[in-house]
């Protein structure tokens, strides 16, 4: 079922702006609301070496920040931390329910890396959630991404600017993607990106799970990966790309929450 992204209705507010003398690990101001209208999310954290793409998520936010809408405290984890929501663990059941929020920070300028802008949101929510988490990694059911024996069909990229990887189409998102596209046709599109990177993205798709990479491939790649729905995902990376999925248990970080606290309001 697609899930709709509502328009943003600010019902309360949980917290002031940042005190004007701020370390460089936090944002110049931040503020946090509740958002009661939406039952999706979207948004992230422009940094100057960002990857975008003109109708991407980032394409309306202004360098030096983050504008995150309709997000559940897992969802800001997964954006805070590079993670993806199934592998955050533990927690009070309302941070994968109920309320979902809206970010709005700033960092002091326009230069701050999108690391940077990462660390000052982890710092956000370990204040205003007073969130505590520790990593545990464990062995799932996944697959390893491996070069096929028909041979590499990627092409290396010639570029040296900012890559791109955008993954688009009608029913292939596991619940709380961040980016969401609805068309015909199935796509995943890289320019300038690495197979690690690819890996990560073919993690989000609903008929995958945990993928790694062990291709052994340290380039950088341009390609396009298409497929209608129905049709399966490893044959058409073994035709298109020259890459298969093998079946294998998988080491996966999780991320789990010890504590957490819903904000107070002012």
């Amino acid at each position: 079922m697609r899930r709709k992204i509502a328009s943003l209705v600010v019902l309360a507010c949980f917290a002031t702006p940042l005190a004007d003398a701020q370390s460089p690990d936090e944002f110049e101001v931040a503020s946090l609301k509740t958002n009661a209208s939406s039952n999706g999310w979207r948004g992230g954290c422009h940094g100057i070496d960002s990857k975008s793409v003109p109708d991407g998520p980032q394409a309306t936010i202004p360098l030096g920040r983050c504008l995150i809408s309709g997000a559940l405290l897992t969802h800001l984890i997964a954006i805070g931390y590079g993670t993806q929501v199934q592998n955050i663990k533990g927690g009070p059941d309302w941070v994968r329910d109920s309320p979902r929020f809206d970010v709005e920070a700033k960092a002091e300028n326009t230069s701050a890396t999108a690391e940077q802008l990462l660390l000052m949101l982890q710092n956000l929510l370990a204040d205003r959630f007073r969130l505590k988490l520790h990593r545990e990694t464990i062995e799932r059911p996944g697959y390893a991404l491996v070069m096929a024996k028909n041979g590499l069909k990627l092409k290396e990229s010639s570029g040296d600017g900012k890559g791109l990887l955008r993954i688009t189409g009608a029913n292939i998102f596991k619940p709380d993607a961040i980016e969401r596209k609805n068309l015909d046709q199935n796509t995943i599109t890289g320019v300038r990106t690495t197979i690690s990177q690819l890996a990560n993205a073919l993690a989000n798709l609903p008929e995958s799970g945990p993928v790694i990479d062990q291709t052994g491939l340290t380039g950088f790649y341009d390609f396009r990966l298409a497929w209608e729905p129905g049709e399966s995902l490893s044959s058409v990376l073994q035709e298109q790309l020259g890459l298969k999925l093998v079946s294998r248990k998988v080491p996966v970080e999780l991320l789990v929450i010890d504590s957490a606290e819903q904000p107070s309001k002012n």
